[in-house]
């Protein structure tokens, strides 16, 4: 079946992945401490997601909900203060622009599906010009489950009326190949960083590519096969 839509990570596949996440989730976790959580259910190497679902299962028979949910907040606001920081200092990725232009004119559908806040995404598509590009934005704002869980994508794909065995899912990382791996859409990695090509192909990516400019070139042949 031929391509009807492709959905874009952001940071490290749009945009240059430079986040400080060390700090960001330093920062989460001495919250987190502070407010309760015992060390030992707070890995460092673990995501702000993952520590705020140790959190919640902790708080559970403790706290009223209405607190976790003050706390989880509190959290995202700290996240988005390090994500507006890396917003104002990013750039594209090579091949980016270019990229999208060709993806329109191949008349896709295009969507942004990332774990990033609205406000950061808005100030970067706002900051280089390329929210025309993309018919849907699935910022983590819109979802209870984030990546690697495929409530994100699904909403992408139901927002762009597009089934997963005809798109393509581009991203940086594991957490964007496992989702399009179980949702059985292509998955097309691009190791700028986050993760290697030998993790990419084995969460799942289907195919590899170095530069977005490939990516047209990439599904043209996938259509034809």
């Amino acid at each position: 079946m031929a391509t009807e839509a492709v959905i874009f990570d952001l940071d490290g596949t749009i945009t240059s992945f430079n986040l400080d996440y060390k700090a960001l989730r330093g920062e989460v976790r001495e919250y987190l401490l502070r407010a309760g959580v015992p060390a030992s259910l707070l890995k460092v190497n673990e995501s702000v997601f993952e520590m705020l679902q140790e959190a919640e299962i902790f708080f559970r028979n403790s706290k009223p909900s209405q607190v976790f949910k003050e706390i989880r907040a509190q959290c995202l606001s700290i996240a988005e203060k390090h994500e507006m920081e890396a917003a104002a200092l990013t750039s594209l990725q090579p091949g980016a622009v270019e990229a999208l232009k060709e993806l329109k004119k191949m008349k896709l559908k295009i969507g942004l599906c990332t774990t990033s806040s609205e406000t950061a995404v808005n100030y970067i598509l706002q900051r280089f010009k390329i929210s025309e590009y993309f018919q849907v934005v699935v910022s983590r704002d819109k979802v209870k489950n984030v990546k690697p869980d495929t409530e994100q994508f699904e909403l992408t794909l139901k927002a762009l009326g597009a089934k997963p065995a005809t798109t393509v899912i581009v991203g940086d990382s594991i957490a964007d190949m496992q989702s399009a791996k179980d949702l059985k859409a292509v998955a097309v990695g691009i190791p700028t960083g986050l993760a290697t090509q030998k993790q990419l192909q084995a969460h799942g990516a289907n195919y590899i590519i170095t530069s977005l400019i490939d990516l047209p070139v990439l599904i043209k042949k996938m259509d034809k096969v």
